[in-house]
C-alpha cells in the first residue's frame, strides 16, 4: 500500500488526531492489519508513540561515504522521551592506518543543544563541549556522530510517502517494515518545540531536503529500528558526502537518568580542527 501527501496541512491535521488516538490503533493491534492501514498516518504518530512509551536503550550507527572513503561510528546508550534527554557513548573509527585510538566520546542530548565530553582536539579531558543543535547545518542528524532518537522519529512526521513492505523481526519482536520519503521542512512544522529549530537548519543546510527512510514499528507502533539516508556538502572540499544513519530501540520502559555538566565545566576556549 503507497500513501502519498502534498498539502501543507496534512502533518497537523494527522497531529492533532492523535489527542484522541487510543494506543490501539498502531500497526497490529488485535484486529489491525498493517496492510490495510495507511502507512503516512501510522508513521506520523511514531513520534508521540515514543513519547507515551516513556524511554528506551537505543544502539545506533551512522556510516558515512565520500569518494572513495567509508567510515562508520558506532553509539549506545539511553534516552528518555518525555523529557528529551539522552546519554550516548559514542566510538569514532580507527585511522586509516591502524595506529590511532580513539576514546569513546560521552555525548548528552537535550532539547536544543549537545553535550560532549573527550571531544579531543584541544578540549581538557574534563571538560564539555556545548554545541546549539539549532545552528548547525545538519540540526545535529550528523554532527554527533549519532541522530538523537526523538529527531529520528520526528524525521518522520515529515512524511510524504509511504509503503507498507511487509513483516520482518528486530531482535526477536515482530515489526511492520515501511518504506518511503519524508520532507524535513514539513518535519520542522509538525515537530516538538526542542527539535523544531535543529529539523529546519538540517531542511536548509542538507543538499536535498528530502529523506529516503525504512522504519520498522512493532505491534504497539513504537520504532524499533528506522534508517535515513541524508546527503550534504563538505564544506571543505565541497563534496558530497552520503550518510547513513540507522538507530535501533529496545528495553522501553528503562530507567535513564542524566546529570547535565556544570557551567563551569563547559569548555569556552577555541577548538581546534581534526
Amino acid at each position: 500500500m503507497v500513501t502519498r501527501r502534498h498539502s501543507r496541512a496534512g502533518s497537523v491535521v494527522v497531529a492533532a488526531g492523535l489527542l484522541v488516538s487510543p494506543l490501539g490503533c498502531a500497526p497490529g493491534a488485535p484486529g489491525d492489519d498493517p496492510a490495510a492501514s495507511d502507512p503516512v498516518d501510522l508513521l506520523h504518530r511514531a513520534a508521540p508513540t515514543l513519547v507515551r512509551a516513556g524511554s528506551s536503550k537505543t544502539r545506533t550507527e551512522m556510516e558515512m561515504a565520500t569518494g572513495g572513503t567509508r567510515v562508520t561510528i558506532h553509539g549506545e546508550g539511553v534516552y528518555d522521551y518525555g523529557r528529551q534527554l539522552g546519554r550516548l557513548k559514542v566510538l569514532l573509527p580507527q585511522d586509516p592506518a591502524g595506529t590511532s585510538e580513539h576514546h569513546p566520546i560521552t555525548e548528552l542530548l537535550t532539547p536544543g543543544a549537545l553535550f560532549m565530553k573527550n571531544r579531543g582536539a584541544g578540549v581538557p579531558a574534563d571538560k564539555w563541549v556545548r554545541v546549539d543543535t539549532g545552528t548547525l547545518s545538519d540540526g545535529n542528524l550528523v554532527t554527533g556522530g549519532a541522530t538523537d532518537p526523538l529527531a529520528a522519529a520526528e524525521v518522520l512526521r515529515g512524511a510524504r510517502s509511504a509503503t507498507y513492505v511487509g513483516r520482518a523481526e528486530i531482535d526477536g519482536t515482530p515489526v511492520s517494515h515501511y518504506r518511503g520519503t519524508a520532507d524535513l521542512t514539513a518535519a520542522s512544522r509538525a515537530a516538538s518545540a526542542g527539535n523544531r529549530a535543529p529539523l529546519r537548519a538540517a531542511a536548509r543546510g542538507f543538499a536535498t531536503a528530502t529523506v529516503p527512510f525504512d522504519a520498522y514499528l512493532d505491534d504497539e507502533g513504537r520504532i524499533r529500528k528506522v534508517r535515513h539516508r541524508f546527503s550534504f556538502v563538505n564544506g571543505r572540499q565541497q563534496d558530497s558526502v552520503a550518510v547513513a544513519s540507522t538507530t535501533l530501540l529496545y528495553d522501553f520502559g528503562v530507567h535513564v537518568t542524566v546529570r547535565l555538566p556544570r557551567p563551569e565545566d563547559i569548555y569556552a576556549g577555541k577548538i581546534a580542527e581534526d
